[in-house]
């Protein structure tokens, strides 16, 4: 390993390249991006990733660093797995555990013909034909175990074999999907043992445990219908997951469970909140976990009782205009946790459990921020059409002058049941938005975690009721101040938010002088027909929309479908769709944008061929922003 003395000088943008004291949409894409990956074999220091987008080349390049828990200099490093413990390695360092793809299923015509193998057809019998951005090619990711000798690793066996499932789970699951037990004498892995339109419609995943001297497999979870995630056990072999009940509800309430004394002890039951994620406690006896509450994201601990029948309490950690993105290592009273904000990218941070101080450790884009001005983030309560009272974030231009007045926008989160917290996104970046000028409105509307599973579950069923109310309240409630400029007054948002930008476009009175919509769901009927994952519509929107006796469905297939109120249409809109979105597929952008130009309705598409739900390449991505800015220019 090479100590860098310069290291915020290889990681900072050049002063020099700084043509602004605000951020732009070329500096957004110039920021270092901190990913954790861990803590250092003797627990001393944190290794993380650093990535850096090209724009003129449109690539991307990762270096890997560690820097000590005491802080200071941070270390560049060639392969972080050389100081890292290998989790994947049992206990007794006889095995090692890894996944890859095998084919199991025949999808193309070559794989049916083979005297044709230059036929493109692919042949499907059933439903899961594509999933998020890939189409189904009849591979499947399985665990594979390998004997370890001499510290040489051996051909692995796979423990699913002829299995048309996936561990780890597609698209987003990773390492954490497979882990030994503390001994070293099972696997356990995380998979969603359903197949065709089966798997579609469900959302039952399950923890097995594969004993490598028996070579059988036994289902942890058999009893909970819904997903069941992120086995870890502790120091002590105590086993604690993730679950939600509800098989179909992607958005239900997630639970932390342990196993003690053979018995399972849900420690969050009747905790009014979900969890994002958890880490064992290094003595076991507890549990971190980071969580949404009041639109920010926060640490929280949770003592793990000996026996089952004991309650167990959950204990607020920290407090702040933050959010606690992740919650990295920890070791003696010392925690590593990924923080972020609206003003700042993802940074690592170390917090002492015992006093609550918190201590940057990685300053990745440190002298950038220090160059730029920064926005002012207000935290707003807003009173509901039903007297309920609503976070609502405001966040100001950087030199903000009440004075002045200034267009505003509303922006519409999507999910439906997203956290509105203090993130920072490269895309939605409200920081960006608030540079150009712009003043902006986003409120935690119903639907959303952090308020309890009531408020959270309520916008199932009811997309185009009072979740929309609660959106004018909070614009009409910002734009009573002199400041904001009511005749300038816009509506953005992507995927569900850009179903609230379509759907508001038909009821919102002349609120508002122009909409964007990235990805968003347009007619509720046919998106029915093309989605890929079917059990997030049946449980949002009630069910298919041919059963005319279901209530729930009907409203949301007719009364709470934008295409029924086009004819109110009279904005101009800009259109943003991906050529590889399958949750929310191509024909909802293109049906939009030909009923706006039908109707006369100034309207632009912009389709990105390659790129899936998000913008992910840099090029593209400055594209994006161009041409959102630019459309604002034009039309508020």
């Amino acid at each position: 390993m090479k100590s860098i003395a310069i290291f915020l000088l290889l990681l900072i943008i050049p002063a020099g390249t700084i043509s602004s004291q605000t951020m732009t949409p070329e500096l957004l894409w110039r920021l270092n991006r901190v990913a954790p990956l861990g803590l250092t074999a003797d627990n001393t220091s944190v290794v993380f990733a650093v990535t850096r987008f090209d724009i003129t080349s449109n690539n991307s390049t990762t270096r890997y660093y560690t820097v000590p828990l005491t802080g200071g200099e941070a270390v560049a490093i060639g392969d972080p797995d050389q100081v890292m413990r290998d989790s994947k390695i049992s206990s007794d360092g006889q095995h090692k555990i890894s996944a890859s793809e095998v084919k199991v299923k025949k999808i193309t015509g070559a794989d049916h013909y083979r005297d044709l193998p230059k036929s493109e057809v692919q042949i499907y019998d059933e439903l899961n034909y594509r999933h998020w951005d890939q189409w189904e090619d009849g591979a499947y990711s399985h665990v594979f175990i390998h004997p370890v000798v001499n510290g040489e690793v051996g051909e692995g066996i796979d423990i699913m074999p002829g299995e048309p499932y996936d561990c780890p789970q597609q698209p987003f699951g990773g390492t954490e999907d497979y882990i030994w037990n503390p001994d070293g004498t099972e696997v356990l892995y995380v998979a969603k043992k359903k197949y065709g339109t089966e798997y579609a419609l469900s959302t039952n995943t399950d923890i097995y445990a594969y004993n490598l001297n028996t070579k059988t497999t036994t289902n942890l979870t058999e009893d909970n219908p819904g997903y069941d995630t992120s086995p870890s056990f502790s120091s002590r072999g105590t086993l604690a997951w993730l679950q939600m009940e509800k098989d179909g509800y992607e958005s239900d309430k997630n639970d932390l469970v342990v196993m003690l004394e053979g018995e399972k002890v849900n420690l969050t039951a009747q905790w009014d909140n979900t969890v994002n994620g958890f880490i064992w406690a290094e003595d076991g006896k507890s549990i971190f976990l980071n969580a949404p509450t009041g639109g920010t994201v926060q640490l929280f601990q949770v003592k793990v009782p000996k026996k089952p029948g004991k309650n167990a309490e959950v204990v607020q950690v920290t407090d702040g205009q933050f959010d606690v993105s992740g919650i990295v290592g920890n070791t003696g009273n010392t925690l590593v946790i990924a923080r972020n904000d609206m003003n700042h990218a993802r940074e690592l941070y170390k917090l002492d459990l015992k006093s609550g101080d918190m201590m940057q450790l990685t300053h990745a884009n440190d002298s950038l921020y220090q160059q730029i001005t920064l926005s002012e983030v207000k935290k707003r309560m807003v009173t509901t059409t039903d007297n309920q009272q609503m976070v609502t974030w405001v966040i100001y231009p950087p030199d903000f002058d009440e004075n002045k007045k200034y267009p505003t926008l509303l922006y519409c989160q999507g999910g439906p049941q997203g956290a509105l917290s203090q993130f920072y996104s490269y895309r939605w970046n409200f920081q960006l938005m608030a540079a150009q000028g712009y003043i902006v409105v986003a409120p935690n509307r119903r639907g959303m975690p952090g308020y309890g599973v009531e408020w959270n579950e309520q916008i199932s069923g009811d997309w185009g009721g009072q979740n929309m109310k609660d959106y004018l309240a909070a614009i009409d409630d910002v734009a009573k101040e002199p400041y904001v400029d009511i005749e300038r007054l816009g509506c953005v948002g992507a995927s569900y938010g850009g179903y609230s930008a379509f759907y508001l476009a038909g009821i919102h009175e002349g609120r508002f002088r122009t909409f964007i919509a990235h990805d968003g769901i347009f007619n509720t009927r046919s998106m029915y027909g093309t989605t890929e994952e079917l059990f997030f519509v049946n449980y949002d929107m009630g069910g298919p929309y041919w059963e005319k006796e279901n209530q729930v469905a009907v409203r949301s297939y007719h009364e709470f479908n934008p295409i029924e109120r086009v004819s109110n249409w009279t904005a101009p809109i800009l259109i943003i769709q991906g050529g590889r979105d399958y949750r929310v597929p191509i024909g909802q952008s293109l049906e939009a944008f030909q009923a706006a130009q039908l109707n006369g309705i100034k309207s632009k598409l912009l389709y990105f061929p390659e790129e899936n739900h998000w913008i992910l390449t840099a090029q593209n991505g400055l594209v994006w922003q161009r041409e959102f800015f630019k459309w604002l220019q034009e039309t508020l």
